[in-house]
């Protein structure tokens, strides 16, 4: 675990997101040697490994000229400005000004926040100036649990964050919309039984399928004798999802057991909002093979990506669309209702915020 310490967050009043949380700001796998631009929350922000490993979080600007600092260099003591040479630390403090001795008192960009666990680096963002925090990070055990391997990676999308939200709150597109992956027959995804539960901020789903039709991706993943008893159950907060699917041979065993086997799939979804109109969308699928470990490993992740990247055309054609037809009514159906729970959670904490 990393953090950085003595932080100050600027952030607006009537905000359009929930704030007083962590949400994700990178893949531990994305700080390499370079630093990172990333706009969160509305605020731009460079994100970068330290050379001692820490990760640090600064806001994207030189105070000198102000070149974004992404555009500098990382090296011994912090990271330097690509325009005249200021280096700052992971406080956001010059320590050096190239060619003068005395570096002014002014000179100190904002900080973040930031704390990296379980391969993943999650950004305070507050509602009011210098509050710290009253909670840690989400954990995600499955990035090391022994019986599980994962990958994942980053979407950025041209939508807003809650459209997303929708989207992966109701599952019953996917006989619609992922026919070559995860999906199966669409009448058993839309007849399946929904159960839709609130409690404080988290709304869960589940939906089970009985004696269905094993997808693509759990064939080539699975040694399914023939159809299956399947399950997906989902577990919305503000920030992330938790999305446990998977299929056990049909009546081998009751699909609602804590630790039914079969084949498994936990994803990790992590929605940040860049601005009201576009989004992050980091995620993460762990999965629970046998054997032929890696390869199915691979397999898994590569259909995952291409399940996401259907989505992602899908979500950002209806934002499209929604603007065009802007003010006409829509009206809700039966497989709604965890998505309109989690909407008026989120109004709700925008309100609390602002």
């Amino acid at each position: 675990m990393t953090t950085c310490t003595d932080t100050l967050v600027a952030t607006k009043a009537n905000s359009p997101f929930p704030l007083d949380r962590w949400y994700l700001a990178a893949l531990s796998k994305e700080l390499t040697d370079k630093p990172i631009a990333r706009t969160l929350l509305n605020h731009p922000i460079v994100l970068y490994r330290a050379l001692d490993g820490q990760v640090n979080a600064l806001q994207d600007r030189c105070c000198h000229r102000q070149l974004p600092l992404s555009m500098g260099t990382i090296e011994e003591g912090g990271l330097r400005c690509g325009y005249h040479g200021l280096l700052f630390d992971g406080q956001g403090k010059c320590l050096e000004v190239p060619g003068q001795q005395k570096v002014p008192r002014k000179a100190k960009v904002e900080p973040y926040l930031v704390i990296e666990q379980d391969d993943l680096v999650w950004m305070w963002f507050g509602s009011e100036q210098g509050s710290t925090p009253d909670k840690a990070p989400p954990s995600y055990a499955y990035h090391a649990h022994p019986d599980y391997v994962y990958d994942g990676g980053m979407f950025h999308y041209e939508a807003p964050y809650q459209l997303i939200h929708d989207n992966l709150l109701d599952l019953s597109h996917l006989g619609y919309v992922h026919l070559k992956t995860i999906g199966g027959d669409a009448k058993t995804h839309m007849n399946a039984e929904m159960l839709v539960e609130t409690e404080g901020e988290t709304v869960t789903v589940k939906r089970y399928m009985p004696n269905s039709t094993p997808p693509p991706t759990y064939i080539a993943a699975y040694p399914f004798k023939g159809k299956i008893d399947r399950w997906q159950e989902i577990e919305f907060c503000p920030s992330h999802l938790r999305i446990w699917t998977g299929g056990i041979d049909a009546n081998s065993e009751q699909v609602t057991a804590p630790n039914r086997g079969g084949f498994h799939m936990r994803g990790l979804h992590c929605i940040t909002p860049e601005t009201e109109e576009t989004s992050h969308y980091f995620w993460t699928i762990a999965t629970n093979p046998k054997t032929d470990i890696e390869n199915i490993k691979q397999k898994v992740v590569e259909q995952t990506r291409f399940t996401f990247n259907e989505d992602k055309v899908v979500i950002e054609a209806q934002h499209k669309s929604m603007q065009h037809f802007k003010g006409q009514p829509m009206i809700d159906i039966h497989v709604d209702t965890g998505a309109n729970h989690a909407r008026k959670i989120i109004k709700s904490l925008c309100e609390t915020s602002s």
